[in-house]
């Protein structure tokens, strides 16, 4: 009997102590993990990262020195991820997951594409993996980043610019996507050969145009097919400054103000002024 209640405390106190091996402390991370994404063109492009900060430590030349090869972060490797194809810098990427590693330099630095996505940091790294590497050059911020920060800027249609800064050093590279030629295997495909039954169609096709400076004539013919089929205000405010671009100065004065009053039963005072801008630049 005393031998059962032997076992039974011994169990009990091994129980416990496996319990305890698994336990942890909650802490904050040092270099917290981050993850930013966005559109850019028609492209969705991702970041993950682990963030630094510089705790009154010099960065760029002694913690990270000129001339090695920089996880571009902390922790893991950085990864970004593209789900198109693009171009970088004028090299062509195709999509995927990639390691983002720099070596940063006082003059320049240098930024790395990697196959390996799996390596903890910098440590194994081989550049017989790189897809590719560039040059650009670094440049200073007007404040100074206690915590590295990766942000997408210079946003255009097509492409925007992925900036890294740290401490008081900023440098950026171009990302740049396929867009025209996606949308418009999409206009000839659902307005070119056939005619659509949605007006929108029409619409979109006639803002593309008229946005990227293609044919405006073909552009009225379409926004005109949709202003007739089903009116807005939004489109008949696209079909006066397509008309205003043919140098149709009458038709764009008459449609801007049928779009005006749309829009002021509509309650919408932004297109109001919108078109009272349009009506005043008519000369």
């Amino acid at each position: 009997m005393k031998t059962k209640y032997i076992i039974l405390f011994m169990s009990l106190i091994f129980s416990l102590n496996i319990e305890g091996i698994g336990q942890q402390i909650q802490m904050p991370q040092a270099s917290p993990s981050a993850q930013i994404s966005q559109k850019v063109g028609l492209t969705d492009v991702t970041v993950e990262y682990s963030r630094p900060s510089t705790k009154g430590r010099k960065i760029f030349g002694e913690l990270v020195p000129f001339g090695e090869v920089w996880r571009t972060g902390a922790n893991a490797a950085t990864l970004i991820t593209f789900s198109t194809d693009v171009n970088i810098e004028r090299n062509p990427l195709p999509k995927g997951t990639y390691a983002l590693y720099s070596i940063p330099g006082k003059n320049d630095w240098t930024i790395i594409f990697s196959k390996n996505t799996k390596l903890w940091g910098s440590v194994g790294y081989n550049q017989e993996e790189d897809v590719f590497r560039f040059k650009v050059k670094p440049g200073k911020t007007g404040n100074k980043y206690e915590t590295m920060e990766i942000t997408f800027v210079d946003m255009t249609d097509t492409g925007a610019s992925l900036s890294i800064k740290w401490e008081n050093t900023r440098v950026k590279f171009r990302i740049e996507t396929e867009v025209d030629e996606i949308v418009m295997a999409e206009i000839k495909a659902m307005v070119i050969d056939k005619e659509p039954e949605n007006p929108g169609l029409y619409y979109q096709a006639a803002n593309y145009y008229f946005t990227t400076g293609k044919d405006l004539n073909t552009a009225l013919e379409w926004i005109t097919k949709s202003v007739e089929s089903d009116p807005k205000y939004w489109t008949m405010h696209l079909k006066a400054k397509i008309e205003l671009g043919l140098g149709m100065k009458k038709e764009a004065a008459e449609s801007a103000k049928k779009s005006m009053e749309m829009a002021r039963e509509a309650k919408n005072p932004d297109y109001v002024s919108l078109n009272e801008r349009l009506i005043k630049s008519i000369k």
